[in-house]
């Protein structure tokens, strides 16, 4: 009886003690910790909260977080609340947040063109696709222009997976803008959301859906790889405030939304850089701020109405552009600016007519600002409007004098001004 009195004390003493502590460690931590416990700390490391029923649609940040978890590295005990009650990570809960928020608003298009084959000059019909995103309730869809350039037949299908003839609406072919319409029940209709493409940063999070290659509504994610970038679209014109980003889009995305971490449209993606038409992780889009400038027009009057300021062709030099010729009785030979002087000369039974370049202004500058090419020029032409005055300063007979020009519309004169040879 002592032996096993004895042996029995021994052994209940380390578990008391181990008891004890366990009861005093769990009063300390909830008095440091407060009423929230570990949901505190883990709902700090882990930065915004994720959509709930109590805090609503709510998207997380994914900068704040990485800031936030930065400054608070979470403990190892805590690991395992990296991960959401279904199975996923913060970094995959923004992923399907995102695509649930957009995907509704996504169009998928399929066109139908006819082209000629052969000698015989047959015809064929070939097909397309391309992507857009629901602008409204009233059935506009946007997309590139050259997903629906020269289509007999465009197609859109939905969210829900009805299929609806598209009619077109307008398009600026410049910007390779377009928007399209289609007859469906607003029910079915989800606006995309705008956001800024003025606050974008190198780096930032973005997600393209779209339908590469036909396959409906895909979703890639990457990075902002530059800003500003120039890309020419069509013959001499180029946009300067292209996009570039390292999402893999592919034939099918043109046209297709690029969206933020918060699921608002910041770009349309519109081509890739690659020697083999697929993607090599060098994709451009078209900024969100643009398209919204362009859109309004479109829908209202099917054509953008840009500034237009009557000069038709230029040479472009070293030091300027030289007028080439002027839009008769349009506002820069209202304005007084010159162009070549032309005379008519006769050799034998022939007359023919000589230019004189040398009576050509030089314009060097528009509003104190330098140009050297044709798409300087129209840069800053087009970010006025019609009705307003650009100063041009120009090289006459050899000394520089300025020229005020009075914007009129393009839909009065439809030149613009185009390289010469």
């Amino acid at each position: 009886m002592n032996g096993l009195s004895s042996i029995r004390r021994v052994s209940w003493r380390p578990f008391v003690f181990c008891l004890v502590s366990a009861i005093a460690g769990g009063l300390l931590t909830s008095a440091l910790l407060g009423p929230g416990g570990f949901t505190q700390l883990q709902g700090q490391d882990r930065g915004p909260a994720f959509p709930t029923a109590r805090s609503g649609p709510r998207l997380p940040n994914p900068v704040g977080d990485a800031v936030l978890a930065t400054q608070n590295p979470a403990p190892q005990v805590a690991t395992a609340s990296l991960f959401m009650a279904d199975g996923m990570t913060p970094e995959e809960q923004i992923n399907v947040a995102v695509y649930e928020r957009v995907n509704k608003s996504v169009a998928n298009i399929t066109t139908k063109t006819v082209k000629n084959d052969g000698l015989f000059l047959t015809e064929s019909a070939a097909e397309g696709a391309g992507s857009g995103s629901v602008l409204d309730k009233a059935g506009h869809i946007l997309t590139n222009f050259h997903v629906v350039e020269d289509a007999r037949q465009v197609s859109v299908t939905l969210f829900d997976g009805k299929t609806y003839d598209a009619g077109f609406v307008g398009a600026d072919p410049i910007n390779d803008v377009a928007v399209i319409k289609i007859e469906a029940p607003p029910e079915v209709l989800i606006p995309v959301q705008f956001g800024d493409s003025a606050k974008l940063r190198v780096g930032m999070r973005v997600f393209a859906i779209g339908n590469p290659f036909g396959l409906e509504r895909t979703l890639t994610t990457g990075v902002i790889s530059s800003l500003n970038r120039s890309l020419q679209i069509r013959g001499d014109r180029t946009i300067k405030s292209i996009i570039q980003i390292d999402a893999s889009i592919n034939p099918g995305n043109s046209g297709g939304p690029l969206a933020d971490s918060h699921g608002r449209l910041i770009g349309m993606n519109t081509a890739i850089a690659s020697s083999t038409g697929q993607s090599a992780g060098v994709g451009f889009a078209i900024p969100i701020n643009l398209i919204a400038r362009i859109v309004p027009q479109l829908i209202q009057k099917g054509k953008v109405i840009r500034p237009e300021i009557g000069i038709s062709r230029v040479y472009q030099t070293e030091h300027g552009l030289l007028v080439a010729q002027l839009t008769p009785g349009g506002p820069a030979e209202k304005s007084g600016l010159k162009g070549p002087q032309t005379t008519k000369k006769r050799r034998g039974p022939f007359v023919f007519n000589q230019v004189d370049r040398n009576t050509a202004d030089l314009i060097i500058e528009v509003d104190g600002k330098s140009i050297k090419t044709a798409d300087d020029f129209l840069s800053i032409i087009e970010s006025k409007n019609p009705g307003d005055s650009v100063v041009l300063t120009v090289v006459r007979d050899g000394k520089e004098t300025r020229v005020a020009v009075r914007l009129t519309s393009s839909e009065t004169h439809d030149d613009h001004p185009v390289p010469g040879e």
